[in-house]
């Protein structure tokens, strides 16, 4: 059976559009699949706190930025959680002290905090119980034997849930197994 001159041309244009099409899919898989590091906090929906009661201690240095654009200061409780991709575990209960107006717009705060030591900070979460709202800029955090670690929230901290990064390789189970 012999096909007319413009039904090849067309079937060959048929076959590059769809490898094409196929490539440009594959393409946006692998990158979606290859993407390690999110550019905005995520919720985490249960974080299971590590009893650090009989680790060996480091010192740590966290500096949280308030955004601008927030109201003039926060009576929000704000905890704090951040460790390593092994497992080592860091956790504030409380960083907020109504009394001296932490969190305060515009503003950096401070705090030196004791706990287990770790290896590089790899996932950082943010809690927040109140009414106030807060909308945190960057949290560095600083060790002595680890890498400084900062994490770019620039967004509100929903209320009642775990917000933040995780960059650890196998986060899910890091964050979650202790």
């Amino acid at each position: 059976m012999k096909f007319p001159p413009h039904f090849a041309l067309l079937f060959l244009i048929t076959i590059i559009a769809f490898n094409f099409k196929f490539s440009e899919s594959a393409e946006s898989l692998s990158k979606s699949t290859n993407s390690t590091k999110p550019d905005h906090p995520l919720p985490l929906i249960s974080l299971k706190i590590k009893s650090n009661e009989n680790d060996s201690t480091c010192g740590f240095t966290v500096s949280i930025s308030t955004s601008c654009s927030f109201v003039s200061y926060t009576r929000d409780r704000i905890s704090l959680a951040f460790g390593d991709a092994y497992g080592n575990q860091v956790y504030v209960p409380r960083l907020d002290d109504p009394s001296s107006r932490t969190f305060e717009r515009c503003s950096t705060d401070t705090f030196q905090i004791n706990g287990p030591c770790t290896y590089d900070v790899c996932y950082v979460y943010l809690y927040r119980r109140g009414y106030d709202g807060w909308m945190p800029g960057t949290v560095q955090i600083y060790g002595s034997s680890t890498r400084t670690a900062t994490f770019y929230y620039n967004t509100f901290i929903p209320r009642n849930v775990w917000y933040g990064f995780n960059y650890c390789s196998d986060v899910s189970n890091n964050v979650n197994k202790y």
